[in-house]
């Protein structure tokens, strides 16, 4: 399994590849970005496409029924060699305008779309425009889609060549997302270096971007370094920062760095119903999987496969999203799971269960139990359970365990 589907799955959707691992396919943003965040793009288009002339100006009388706007002609190319460029060229050739929020619409429901090649040409038409003053979200968006098409050495020679006022917070970051997302760790650093002496005040994503990247290449002492920064900073963390610093504790059984973390969380002006719910995911999770202090903090590997870290870190993910009460990711996190053939173990079941039981979705509650039930690999554990649901009246949910209390007999019945 590729470690790094593990941290940027904050910012990544996962699928299953044929062997059974877990690879990522696409970003997406952190809810803590600016608007002016990562995005998408896609390769240029350069020469005009003789067909597509004729695409354009044929079915002129269905467009007059049909939705005839700006985006629905560059959605209507299906093939990715068609050209946006001539659409739009087409469109002010009919006499229509075109506006600068137009342009970053229709760009940012392509990459939606992963229609990253005509996103990237509406992108490249934008700025050859004289009438267009491009602010640093579009510098920023074309040095993460330059990654994406032409790869990061692109993406580097156009960050290098941009003039000192566009190199900012967000097209540093930019290309540091870039640099992580490929594991480049001595560029990241490198760069990062840039960064600190720059002299430019940087949003909290930036080091988490860092914390991601040593989480995943597993340098998981570094994220404590980069926390320091950011306090040196003035910056303040936000939930994802939280996660990956208890995760980088956790993974090395430092079970005291993460109750000190989560003590921190509660003095943070920041905390509200999100975190408070994190917490108590954090808190149960310690409580009723019986994680103790190693030693020596190291990393315990399984038996092949998913190391501890990874289990581990995907745990902790599941938490972070369940405390955000983001429930189509907790359910998507935990099919990805249950589709590696990985052995899973009563820690993990354990897990989902406390971030259902929380959420309150006692449906999914059910089902989990019944997977493990059927789950030959890992026997079901009554005892886990038996502490879940003390862990849960410790919490002060005594009444969401005593509704799982109940749903375990039902489910004997």
């Amino acid at each position: 399994m590729a470690a790094r589907s593990l941290f940027l799955f904050l910012r990544r959707a996962n699928t299953i590849s044929s062997n059974g691992s877990i690879k990522n396919c696409f970003s997406f943003l952190q809810p803590c970005c600016t608007n002016a965040s990562l995005v998408w793009l896609k390769s240029l288009s350069s020469e005009a496409v003789s067909t597509e002339a004729l695409d354009e100006s044929a079915g002129s009388s269905e467009r007059k029924i049909n939705n005839d706007d700006l985006k629905s002609r560059i959605f209507r190319l299906r093939l990715p060699k068609k050209s946006a460029t001539n659409v739009l060229q087409n469109w002010v050739n009919e006499g229509n305008r075109i506006s600068i929020s137009d342009l970053r619409h229709i760009s940012k429901e392509l990459r939606k779309s992963h229609r990253y090649k005509h996103a990237l040409e509406v992108s490249e038409w934008m700025v050859s425009r004289d009438e267009f003053k491009l602010s640093d979200s579009d510098y920023a968006v074309r040095i993460d889609l330059m990654t994406k098409v032409f790869g990061i050495d692109a993406a580097e020679r156009y960050f290098e060549g941009l003039p000192d006022d566009a190199k900012t917070n967000e097209t540093y970051t930019a290309l540091l997302h870039s640099y992580a997302g490929a594991k480049l760790t001595d560029k990241a650093e490198e760069l990062y270096g840039r960064i600190r002496d720059s002299g430019l005040s940087f949003h909290v994503i930036t080091y988490n971007e860092m914390m991601t990247l040593y989480m995943s290449v597993g340098q998981v002492e570094k994220v404590s370094s980069v926390v320091e920064e950011l306090k040196r900073q003035k910056i303040a963390p936000d939930l994802f920062t939280y996660n990956l610093w208890v995760s980088s504790c956790a993974a090395t059984l430092d079970i005291d760095g993460v109750r000190s973390i989560l003590d921190q969380m509660i003095q943070d002006p920041s905390s509200n119903e999100d975190w408070a719910r994190y917490r108590n995911l954090v808190n149960i999770y310690v409580t009723a999987g019986k994680l103790e202090n190693s030693a020596h903090h190291s990393l315990v590997e399984a038996e092949k496969g998913i190391t501890q870290r990874e289990w581990i870190t995907y745990d902790f993910l599941i938490m972070l999203h369940a405390g955000l009460g983001n429930k189509d990711r907790v359910d998507q996190i935990w099919k990805s799971l249950r589709m590696t053939g990985q052995k899973m173990t009563s820690r993990n079941y354990m897990c989902i269960l406390s971030s259902y039981l929380i959420l309150g979705h006692m449906k999914e509650v059910g089902e989990v139990v019944g997977q493990w039930k059927q789950y030959t690999a890992s026997v079901f554990d009554y005892s886990i359970c038996d502490k879940l649901m003390d862990a849960l009246a410790e919490a002060g949910l005594a009444e969401t365990a005593e509704t799982f209390r109940t749903l375990l007999r039902q489910k004997e019945s």
